[in-house]
């Protein structure tokens, strides 16, 4: 909306509400208020654009960013250059970080892992993904993402938010924004940050990962936690019991009210509806996070860490939760992928950590009907280097950040099944066939969910803002089913 033409509604609706009783600000608050049938929210008129096969999504993001030449982007012909220095040729004076930019050599580093062929088209798994190797025919498989970002905080930024500077609104924001919310009682967007077993330090991650930027504050994504209360200041105090809270809430309420009347800031109703959000959460959160009706054979599936709270088995079984609740859009954030060195070591952990559940939430979703409406993505922020940064051997060696190329893939409602789209050059180094930027995968996210990202957009600071850029960006149809 044009700012002036907003000051300008808002000064009328201002004036309205001080002429009028009760006014439509009594009945929007009304409609916060539990029990009301339109607690579940619409969002901007006219959307979604067209019939999305998509309802929700689940987003499992792996910070640090993954090995796709050691996972799913096989290259035999790497053995024989083992050593090697990287051709100047392939490189082509692209810009390295500060960890490498300074080694005298660039030894390749062929993985040490093996693969073989699966399913109907013989995709290439690595050994270690066993559970992956068992679901390529849900999946596809792109292997020619790139992005322009090369350290951590502006590659993870970006792709969340389709800028590498802080302020912008994140995607599960966007689609809150853009379409709604189908649930009373939880939040549109959630996000988990799971526990990982490699190394302990890693990457920090911000909560603008999941912020709502420019957009209202009811828009950004709830964090919810494995140890104490599931969502910060839920439980109530010692020596308040439900009912004085409804009590405190109502006269909140009331305060607000006549704050939203007198200054017409629509933050305030934002505050307001979250309140209201906050005490219906009260209940349903803690229904959400007691697994202790699921059946055996549904845990066995998701494996043995799905009993431990904050493992990214069990916020994938939680993922499977919400996503029956209508939760919109949920994202879990598994890190520690960011293997400078020890890849020989700390990567069989990291992918023991996501292979089994990844694999467990996509069977549990389509035996329950609801793989062909929920859009599952998984992927990092970028790829990493065929050189060796320090030491390399035959059975150990470390890899620098890549963004030339990295693998990402999806499954679900508007995903081909069973595809591998995407080629890179023969060192994993150059995108040779298809190349996906980070806007057409968020393109294509938006897609599947029944929005144009052209037509997606908010006013802010002169500019009309979108997800994906002002470039032309395109989903990416060799994907969509």
């Amino acid at each position: 909306m044009d700012p002036v033409e907003q000051h300008i509604q808002t000064e009328t609706r201002r004036h309205f509400f001080k002429r009028g009783a009760l006014g439509l600000g009594s009945a929007a608050l009304t409609s916060m208020l539990p029990g009301s049938a339109s607690a579940a929210t619409a969002g901007l008129p006219g959307l979604p654009h067209f019939a999305g096969k998509a309802k929700r999504a689940i987003y499992l993001f792996m910070a640090g960013a993954p090995s796709q030449i050691d996972m799913l982007d096989y290259k035999p012909q790497m053995a024989k250059w083992f050593d090697k220095d990287l051709p100047e040729s392939v490189r082509m004076g692209q810009r390295l970080t500060t960890m490498t930019s300074g080694q005298e050599r660039f030894p390749l580093a062929p993985s040490k892992y093996k693969f073989q062929q699966y399913g109907k088209n013989g995709t290439w798994v690595s050994e270690l993904l066993p559970y992956h190797a068992r679901m390529v025919d849900d999946l596809a498989i792109v292997r020619s993402v790139h992005t322009e970002a090369i350290n951590h905080d502006p590659a993870i930024t970006y792709i969340c938010t389709g800028h590498q500077l802080p302020g912008r609104a994140s995607l599960g924001s966007w689609l809150s924004y853009g379409l709604g919310t189908a649930n009373e009682n939880l939040p549109s967007f959630v996000v988990m940050t799971s526990t990982w077993s490699a190394k302990r330090d890693a990457q920090a991650l911000y909560n603008r990962l999941w912020g709502s930027g420019f957009l209202a504050s009811k828009y950004q994504g709830v964090a919810l936690r494995s140890k104490g209360d599931p969502v910060l200041y839920l439980s109530n105090p010692p020596g308040v019991d439900p009912a004085t809270r409804r009590r405190m809430l109502d006269s909140l309420a009331k305060i607000n009210h006549e704050t939203l009347v007198e200054y017409g800031d629509p933050e305030t109703q934002a505050r307001i509806a979250q309140y209201e959000m906050a005490f219906r959460m009260q209940s349903s959160v803690p229904n959400l996070t007691d697994l202790s009706g699921e059946p055996k054979h549904i845990l066995d599936m998701y494996g043995p860490d799905v009993n431990k709270p904050g493992t990214f088995a069990a916020s994938c079984l939680l993922a499977r939760r919400m996503a029956e609740r209508d939760v919109r859009f949920v994202q879990i954030f598994h890190r520690g992928w960011d293997q400078h060195g020890n890849i020989g070591g700390d990567l069989p952990k990291q992918c023991k950590d996501i292979d089994q559940a990844s694999w467990a939430l996509i069977q549990d979703l389509k035996q329950r009907g609801m793989l062909e409406d929920t859009l599952v993505i998984w992927g990092g922020e970028f790829g990493r280097t065929i050189y060796c940064q320090g030491n390399l051997t035959r059975q150990n060696y470390g890899r620098d950040h890549h963004p030339k190329c990295f693998t990402v893939w999806m499954a679900g409602g508007g995903i081909k099944p069973g595809v591998v789209y995407g080629e890179t050059d023969e060192f994993s180094y150059n995108i040779a066939h298809n190349p996906v930027h980070i806007h057409d995968l968020n393109a294509t996210i938006l897609h599947c969910l029944g929005i144009d990202h052209r037509r997606l957009g908010y006013k802010y600071q002169g500019l009309n803002i979108r997800l994906t850029g002002v470039l032309d960006q395109n989903p990416v149809e060799g994907i969509l089913a």
